[in-house]
């Protein structure tokens, strides 16, 4: 007996798998609150993307940004024809001010931007010393196809074939460097995570758990059924079910490799990624010919949030 209880032991804490546990509400971000909690950042796209990032002002100023009581939207340019030696098409990029590091983030979502070209993301990162305090993709995709979850790190990071997860991985060297950028993804997911169908669905829930035994990401449609703490003062992530992704700590010192991070919240067109794969999304012409001279293309290539909230 005594044999097989140390083996149990030794059996269950080296399976990839993680605990869970109870977080408090820290910051809870609606319609106008998002102005003062995040910097709309005006920077050359790291991405290579065919994007002008705009500040706050200017955002306002075009209704690239608009927020009033429970709504937050951020949105490109839907008017403009670009000349093709000119600046990109305008649109928005926000960084969180603060930073975290053990923490959930829920993402209440109405609406995700869709369109040709389009890359929208929602992730976790620490801009100046990326990849070494690593980064989280909780949204990373286009309309032609399936949301990605993945992770960016420097080298020694790997994860395992087998996870309790619902998602498929993609790829297990989480290296950015290493994968030419493709990093350890996880897809796999229903084709309502992301897209048109996700907005006909009225959007959903993201929610992402951040410890140094784990990383985990959950999505609840709009209209499924989800955990009864989501929105509540206080969360119990052991009550959440099976996540879409998870990336334990096997071969991987999470608490080595990731740092401090921001939430980052961006559109951009075409560039390193949706400019690569554009060519077998069935759009027409080029990426960059199509983003330059068809603007209102772009009407519904926008993010509207009902909430952001972190519990730590």
């Amino acid at each position: 007996m005594r044999f097989s209880s140390v083996f149990a032991l030794v059996t269950y804490f080296n399976l990839p798998t993680a605990f869970a546990a109870t977080y408090g509400l820290t910051d809870n971000w609606i319609g106008s609150a998002f102005l003062s909690a995040f910097v709309h950042e005006n920077i050359p796209d790291p991405t290579n993307g065919r994007v002008t990032y705009v500040d706050q002002a200017t955002a306002l100023s075009q209704n690239l940004t608009y927020a009033q009581g429970n709504t937050f939207i951020i949105r490109a340019d839907d008017t403009t024809v670009l000349s093709a030696s000119g600046p990109g098409r305008n649109s928005i990029r926000v960084r969180s001010v603060n930073t975290y590091t053990t923490h959930v983030a829920v993402f209440d979502i109405a609406h995700m931007p869709e369109g040709c070209g389009t890359w929208p993301a929602v992730w976790e990162t620490a801009e100046t010393n990326w990849p070494n305090e690593g980064e989280v993709d909780i949204v990373r995709v286009n309309d032609e196809s399936p949301n990605s979850v993945s992770l960016h790190t420097s080298s020694n990071c790997t994860m395992p074939v087998t996870r309790a997860m619902t998602g498929t991985a993609t790829g297990l060297n989480c290296d950015t460097y290493a994968t030419g950028g493709q990093a350890c993804g996880v897809s796999g997911f229903d084709t309502n995570t992301y897209g048109p169908p996700f907005n006909a669905a009225g959007g959903g829930w993201y929610a992402m758990e951040r410890t140094n035994s784990f990383i985990k990401v959950w999505f609840w449609s709009r209209n499924a059924a989800k955990p009864g703490d989501i929105g509540a003062a206080s969360v119990n992530t052991d009550n959440w079910g099976s996540p879409i992704a998870l990336f334990p700590n096997t071969s991987c010192d999470i608490g080595a490799h990731f740092g401090p991070n921001n939430i980052i919240i961006n559109l951009t067109f075409c560039g390193d990624w949706a400019g690569n794969v554009y060519s077998t999304s069935g759009c027409p012409s080029t990426c960059v010919d199509y983003v330059n001279n068809n603007p209102a293309a772009f009407d519904n290539a926008y993010f509207q949030f009902n909430s952001v909230r972190v519990y730590q």
